[in-house]
């Protein structure tokens, strides 16, 4: 079947629609599917939501499409990421042996295993969605942060779900204000979680996000976000972490994990800050991008991207694919949740599918010509209506999980590349 040619798309969508009512999506064993098309390149996944791990309505997702949703996961992509329930907000909301709530957790470790999908761990330390009491203790906070400018940075700085004001609430979207814990007490936390967390998936969460967006946005001088993991540890709370996580699985492989790469600035960071790590023998295996870009984004931007990473020497690993497609948001490279309805607001841009797929066209072109080094490329959402950036269209499929024109452009790059082999 031929996605691209007008009456086969027609055909396809008339066999969904005919399945919707039933909840259930089929799939014609010829019809080309991403995991397939970059079988000998690079794996493909998906960050996939509770719903679909659990087979779940939600309030925005109906049984029906959520099936659908769970299907077309399992029909395209061959490893998965959750969206949030390995967080530590989700994951370890109390203190203590008991505060550990490990029964989503486990839901989207065993999804993953039993439909045969390689399983990312996402994410173990980060400055959001963190409870407050990670962080409290008896010491008063200090009136001003005494900081090096080289690895200082603005907390508030853009970044996914990135911190406001006031304290911490139950979202653990805020700054803790509040008396802290001292050094030790927080790199004792952190172990217990990371060993607690880590231990219990070993040998089954293959890949995990040890730390992420550590990396300051904004003057090239400021390398680390300010945040109360720096604060209070110090700058190498990074290696800490990476210690700890290596200690508690020695097999699996340790990214980095952060947005905006695409910025050289913010690309020059990234490579201090892993060259640091790596003169001090951390065990960290892989950085991965998370590559929130937009239709403005060029094969030959990810393509200087990939070539300055691979310097490193490590596996890359696109960790959040998606393309902005709204007018608002198309020249920057964050991953900022709380100004997400600005930067996909305004519409769509003029021709947008045309323009999406020429985008991931030119996106997945630089995708194969680093192939030995990109060994993984995750979408972050199955579709736009799932997608945290949903008014931005910027998934392969639409809300009713069939294919976009770009879905078409990405199969045409993996053929185009197989027939020059």
């Amino acid at each position: 079947m031929n996605l691209s040619d007008p009456f086969s798309r027609f055909r396809t969508g008339l066999l969904a629609a005919l399945l919707f009512a039933s909840g259930v999506i089929a799939w014609a064993a010829d019809a080309p599917t991403l995991k397939g098309a970059y079988r000998e390149d690079f794996q493909v996944g998906v960050a996939v939501n509770r719903s679909i791990v659990t087979g779940t309505p939600s309030p925005r997702r109906v049984a029906a499409l959520v099936a659908q949703d769970t299907e077309l996961a399992k029909a395209q992509f061959n490893q998965i990421s959750p969206e949030n329930d390995l967080k530590w907000q989700l994951i370890h909301p109390r203190e203590g042996p008991d505060g550990y709530d490990f029964g989503p957790a486990d839901a989207f470790v065993n999804f993953g295993l039993s439909n045969r999908m390689e399983v990312v761990g996402h994410t173990l330390v980060w400055h959001s969605q963190t409870p407050n009491w990670v962080f409290a203790g008896t010491n008063p906070p200090p009136a001003v942060i005494d900081a090096p400018a080289v690895v200082a940075a603005s907390t508030n700085a853009p970044g996914t779900n990135r911190p406001g004001p006031g304290r911490f609430g139950p979202g653990g979207f805020g700054r803790y204000d509040g008396p802290r814990a001292s050094r030790e007490e927080l790199l004792a936390r952190m172990r217990d979680h990371i060993h607690t967390v880590v231990g219990r998936y070993r040998g089954k969460v293959k890949c995990w996000d040890v730390v992420n967006e550590a990396l300051a946005d904004g003057p090239a001088t400021n390398v680390l976000r300010k945040s109360l993991w720096l604060e209070i540890v110090g700058p190498d709370f990074i290696a800490k972490a990476f210690q700890y996580a290596h200690e508690a699985d020695p097999d699996a492989i340790l990214r980095y994990n952060d947005y905006g790469l695409e910025n050289p600035v913010k690309r020059r960071k990234l490579i201090t800050l892993i060259k640091t790590l790596q003169e001090q023998k951390v065990p960290i295996h892989a950085i991965g991008s998370q590559a929130h870009v937009n239709v403005g984004t060029t094969f030959e931007t990810m393509d200087q991207t990939l070539t300055e990473l691979a310097t490193l020497g490590l596996a890359i690993h696109i960790t959040e694919l998606d393309v902005n497609g709204a007018q608002g948001g198309q020249q920057g490279f964050g991953a900022d949740t709380a100004s997400n309805a600005a930067t996909t607001g305004g519409g769509l841009v003029s021709d947008a599918d045309r323009k999406l797929a020429d985008a991931y066209a030119g996106i997945f072109r630089a995708f194969l010509k680093h192939r030995d080094t990109v060994k993984l490329v995750t979408f972050w959402g199955v579709n736009d209506a799932v997608s945290w950036r949903a008014n931005g269209k910027p998934l392969l499929f639409n809300g009713t999980n069939q294919p976009k024109p770009a879905f078409d452009a990405v199969i045409a790059e993996a053929k185009k590349t197989a027939a020059g082999k």
